[in-house]
């Protein structure tokens, strides 16, 4: 590796995200530039932004170290995650665009008339948000410190400090342009050295054994039904919950503007997982000595550089690292919008200034909790999130658009029952490990606190003596309504 180069591809993705950020800004004005992007964005225009915050440290990374370590297993992610645009797309993503909200709060809000209920939201987004955060930080301290020797906190001292600064100037308007440009960049990034990578194999000395590339072991039988079930399930789910992904339909000018958005998204994310999937089965080919837990995450930063010793594979390393940042950048820019938009209107006034003012707050917090911890496996990290958005605002957004019947009280006890398990089962399986049979259940919750979450929250409203609120069947009527009728 070179450091210089490597460096220099940093340095050009910092250069290009203020660049852009000052584009942006000299067209944001008004409360609704910084929120919706004053609701403006066409299609392709969002679905590269969208592509671009939500795939994340834990898929540019994270994604190929997970398929070096486990194989045909590692797939379960990016089905997951690719198909859980495909529930957006059918259930949430017209409804929440003709809502007329700008965060999720203000839907909860509008929906349930109750300000409990959007407090308890609001918790919920800026839990989610802040631990999403984190791994990007981590990935960003992970990437100096192979390519450079830097120590972790400067890489992600260096996220936070630029997106809290870009996000601020610019709000969501700016952070569209920078995303939309910066999945373009991650997946040029990956594109060109997995092509490289797979013609130097092809004519070099390594076999390609399908039994190392695809192990018996990881085929139907191989799979935990339980845990795999699971998994997909926080995964699907998860996506309906995630705040930096719901708000981005906000900005859509209609309904139907929002599902095109959501069906170009599905075929963006899809080609760069199956990018990022071959490097991690190119990866098993050429560096099996790398697919260790902790180490399995930088494969994607050290295999050009073994297959193509000199200056081409310094290059193609150079570039890796500068569609790391881009990834970085992407995603936690995303998740500062969405939950500076929500502190600014929930504890502040909602103004422009609030809302930067809000967006260094959002940056600070999770910079801290990065710098007091050490890096997890990123993949499993970003799983983590997903289950939680699963098991509290997902249910949550569902009903509220498709269920006339869910009641403020419902919703927050489904909400808060949601949070409350997934926590304990978090903690306890962090603190004991495996408990016989309990084990699974613990470190994969979602089969059970999703429908968990769901159960209180229909069983609650349905015992809830106020009923729904008495606007509900109006507000329906406009979520389902087109917008040209």
């Amino acid at each position: 590796m070179n450091a210089v180069l490597d460096l220099v591809g940093v340095a050009f993705v910092v250069v290009a995200t203020l660049l852009i950020g000052v584009y942006g800004l000299r067209i944001s004005r008004t409360t609704g530039d910084f929120f919706v992007a004053s609701r403006t964005v066409r299609p392709v225009w969002n679905a590269s932004a969208i592509s671009g915050e939500y795939l994340s440290a834990g898929t540019f990374l994270g994604l190929s170290g997970l398929v070096l370590l486990d194989g045909a297993r590692g797939f379960w992610f990016p089905i997951g995650y690719a198909a859980g645009y495909l529930l957006v797309l059918a259930f949430v993503a017209a409804p929440l665009r003709r809502s007329g909200a700008y965060t999720i709060p203000d839907f909860v809000e509008a929906r349930l008339e109750s300000t409990g209920a959007r407090r308890v939201t609001s918790l919920a987004v800026l839990i989610i948000g802040w631990l999403y955060i984190v791994p990007q930080l981590h990935g960003a301290g992970i990437t100096l410190v192979v390519v450079a020797g830097l120590p972790e906190w400067v890489g992600a001292v260096t996220i936070a400090v630029l997106v809290a600064v870009a996000v601020a100037a610019g709000g969501m308007r700016a952070i569209t342009y920078v995303q939309a440009f910066q999945y373009w960049l991650k997946l040029t990034a990956l594109l060109v050295p997995v092509v490289c990578i797979a013609f130097a194999l092809s004519g070099g000395p390594h076999e390609i054994d399908p039994a190392r590339v695809f192990p018996s072991e990881a085929g139907p039988s191989g799979f935990d039904a339980y845990q795999t079930a699971s998994l997909l399930l926080a995964l699907l789910l998860g996506t309906m919950g995630l705040p930096h992904v719901l708000v981005r339909f906000y900005t859509s000018p209609t309904g139907v503007s929002a599902r095109r958005t959501t069906v170009i998204v599905i075929g963006m994310v899809s080609v760069f997982y199956a990018v990022s999937s071959a490097m991690g089965l190119l990866a098993r080919i050429a560096a099996p000595d790398l697919a260790v837990p902790g180490v399995a995450d930088t494969v994607v930063l050290q295999l050009p550089s073994r297959i193509f010793p000199g200056m081409f594979g310094e290059l193609l390393t150079a570039l890796i690292v500068a569609g790391a940042f881009a990834a970085f950048l992407a995603t936690s820019a995303g998740l500062v919008v969405s939950l500076a938009g929500v502190i600014s209107q929930d504890v502040f006034s909602g103004s422009v200034r609030s809302f930067r003012f809000s967006a260094l707050l959002c940056a600070l917090v999770p910079l801290a909790v990065a710098l007091l911890t050490a890096p997890a496996g990123l993949v499993s990290s970003v799983g983590v999130v997903f289950v939680v958005a699963a098991s509290t605002l997902s249910p949550a957004v569902l009903l509220g658009v498709w269920w006339r019947g869910l009641t403020a009280r419902g919703a927050v006890a489904g909400m808060v029952t949601g949070g409350v398990s997934w926590g304990l089962a978090l903690l306890v399986h962090a603190a004991v490990g495996g408990i016989g049979a309990a084990a699974p259940y613990l470190a994969q919750p979602a089969a059970w606190t999703i429908p968990l979450a769901t159960g209180v929250m229909v069983a609650v409203s349905l015992l809830d003596p106020r009923g729904p609120s008495s606007r509900a069947d109006r507000y329906l009527a406009r979520l389902h309504t087109p917008e040209r009728v």
